[in-house]
């Protein structure tokens, strides 16, 4: 058995910060990249940033300059430190990674709320 496990969300206001983490457990051999998604209500699933093994980073130009992503292969963990947050950031946040299980595929957390008030 495999699981992405998020947390860290919640509710915070405009301009405060949160730090999302996702753990990857179980029978995992390697991870690729990882990543954060979010889809916001009646809006698809979009892509905020990702990390690949070697740390090179990708962001959506809707946070750059304000998020964060990192990532500690040691222990299968991402992490995303939001900053500067805008109600426009509320949405569920999903963890995504690409592991090697028995075979490569794409694994999906279930999500954390993220609400910024106004």
């Amino acid at each position: 058995q495999v699981s992405l496990v998020e947390s860290g969300g919640g509710l915070v206001q405009a301009g405060g910060s949160l730090r999302l983490s996702c753990v990857a457990s179980g029978s995992i051999f390697k991870i690729r990249a990882m990543a954060w998604h979010r889809q916001a209500p009646g809006k698809q699933r979009e892509l905020v940033a990702d990390i690949t093994r070697t740390g090179i980073t990708n962001y959506a130009d809707s946070v750059k300059g304000r998020f964060t992503i990192s990532r500690d292969n040691n222990k299968n963990t991402v992490y995303l430190q939001m900053n500067s947050l805008k109600p426009e950031d509320t949405a569920v946040y999903y963890c995504n990674a690409n592991m090697l299980v028995t075979v490569w595929g794409d694994y999906w957390g279930q999500g954390t709320q993220v609400t910024v008030s106004s």
